[in-house]
């Protein structure tokens, strides 16, 4: 595991440590111009701190929102975003790449 890794998760277990709580969200498949590798992870709490990176800013706001939901319902999401999707220009996908992002809650 990268350092990057284990500090986003670290960073959650602190967070969750403190009484928030904490969503993971992981990049599972990325394709052509991806900004982010598979395995980059993002934290997320209910309060709207986030740590690590899935994208390098264009869908975080996408994907925070998801967490937000995923930590309300506790049903884990798989997002899918690519230039196929209307959204793609809206979250900064212009680039031509396509990136899946698993969002869990943490137990």
């Amino acid at each position: 595991m990268s350092n990057e890794m284990e500090d986003v998760l670290a960073q959650a277990a602190r967070w969750q440590a403190a009484g928030e709580q904490v969503a993971i969200a992981t990049v599972t498949e990325t394709w052509g111009s991806s900004p982010r590798p598979a395995g980059s992870q993002m934290a997320v709490t209910k309060s709207g701190k986030m740590a690590g990176s899935v994208s390098g800013g264009c869908i975080e706001g996408a994907v925070a929102d998801a967490a937000q939901r995923t930590m309300e319902t506790g049903t884990p999401q798989l997002l899918d975003f690519g230039v196929t999707n209307e959204r793609a220009w809206e979250v900064g996908l212009a680039c031509g790449g396509k990136v899946k992002v698993f969002v869990e809650k943490l137990a």
